[in-house]
């Protein structure tokens, strides 16, 4: 059986085309594929299958075997292999509903380790949780996989595993558990995001839907600062709510690991005073790199 490597900002994937086959791999044999020491390495496996909908259907699974859910680095991969099987249109299938995307560079280079830059609509957003610590606020967002957003001042020498871990495994999020994303705000839409993986259990080099969280919760971040400021209440001086509700997209530059993506989104918030913020976000963009690394093939059934 043949598999495609491709990475999206350093987050590696082993890619099937399931199309006219049926391919079914259990927990355990995907971990040994993507195992990085007696595997292929890679931090997820995905199939690329036929939908009677859409272009095709994204099938993922994290490198431990688990899955049913989105990612948006692997999103941008399969579109690439798409691409690279001869697709030219990219509206697919995943675990969280249908998606749209658009090459914006690279569309000629089929099976080349040049990379490709692909613009992936990611789902609407509907609620953000705040939990409320000593001397700062986490976030909580399900961007297509659940995910918690802590800000940290020192990112470079943060220990991630060492303080990913144990939220990852909080009582709070039980029983599915949470990616945890810690982010560095240079400016209010210019941040640095390290993240921990469930599923991988170990931090990775970029996670897509985490990005998406982590620009999100930052814009929720300073639009809840600015209200305080203006009222200590947190709504105006009428006693009314804030409303905010941006008339142009937001984009948020993100610095990953290892390369530069965007987040484009419009949102809403409310706040109430004495209430949790109200918050939502439409036309949801996830834009970075995704590039071809090789094939490898093996005898597995």
């Amino acid at each position: 059986m043949k598999f495609y490597k491709y990475h999206g900002a350093g987050n590696d994937f082993l890619i099937a085309d399931g199309r006219g086959a049926s391919i079914d791999l259990s927990a355990e044999r995907i971990s040994s594929l993507c195992d990085r020491h007696t595997g292929f390495g890679a931090d997820g496996l995905m199939v690329l299958e036929e939908s009677g909908d859409y272009d095709f259907r994204m099938r993922y699974y994290n490198s431990d075997g688990s899955g049913g859910m989105m990612c948006g680095n692997g999103g941008r991969c399969i579109v690439a292999f798409a691409a690279d099987l001869g697709y030219k249109n990219f509206h697919f299938e995943a675990p969280d509903g249908p998606h749209e995307a658009e090459l914006l560079s690279g569309e000629a280079a089929a099976f080349t380790n040049a990379a490709r830059i692909v613009r992936l609509g990611m789902k609407n957003v509907s609620g953000a949780k705040p939990y409320y610590g000593d001397r700062s606020c986490d976030w909580f967002l399900d961007t297509g996989t659940r995910h918690l957003v802590r800000f940290v001042e020192d990112i470079d020498k943060l220990d991630v595993v060492g303080e990913g871990r144990p939220l990852r495994h909080d009582p709070r999020f039980a029983p599915v558990g949470v990616n945890v994303n810690f982010v560095k705000v240079n400016a209010p839409r210019d941040i640095v995001v390290r993240t921990y993986e469930k599923g991988v259990e170990d931090e990775t080099l970029a996670c897509g839907t985490g990005i998406t969280a982590s620009a999100m919760a930052s814009w929720i971040a300073y639009r809840v600062a600015v209200s305080r400021a203006d009222s200590s209440a947190g709504y105006n001086r009428s006693g009314e709510p804030v409303v905010v509700k941006e008339t142009k997209p937001v984009v948020c530059s993100v610095r990953a690991r290892i390369a530069e993506l965007n987040v484009t989104f419009t949102p809403s918030l409310i706040l109430r005073p004495g209430e949790k913020p109200e918050f939502s976000a439409v036309d949801v963009f996830l834009t970075g790199p995704a590039v071809f690394v090789g094939t490898v093939e093996c005898s597995i059934l």
